[in-house]
C-alpha cells in the first residue's frame, strides 16, 4: 500500500509533537532531579525525598508520554 503525501505529511507532524511532549517531560523530570540534589546538598533530606517522590509520581501518571497508547504497533 503506497502512502500518500499527506498521509506522510500527518505521520511527521504527529511524531514531531509527540517528540516535542517526550522533550518537554524529561526537561520537567531533568529539574526534579536537579532540585532534588540541591536540596540533599544543602542537607534537606526530607525535601529532596520529597521532590523525588514526586517524581516517581509524575512518571506512574505519564505513562501516555514514556510508551504512547494510542498508536497500533509496528509490524
Amino acid at each position: 500500500m503506497k502512502r500518500t503525501p499527506r498521509a506522510t505529511t500527518t505521520e511527521v507532524a504527529s511524531l514531531v509533537a509527540e517528540l516535542e511532549k517526550a522533550e518537554a517531560y524529561e526537561q520537567k523530570l531533568r529539574q526534579l532531579i536537579s532540585d532534588a540534589r540541591d536540596q540533599l546538598a544543602a542537607g534537606n533530606t526530607s525535601v529532596a525525598l520529597s521532590l523525588l517522590n514526586a517524581a516517581l509520581s509524575d512518571i506512574d501518571a505519564a505513562t501516555d508520554v514514556v510508551t504512547p497508547s494510542s498508536r497500533p504497533p509496528s509490524t
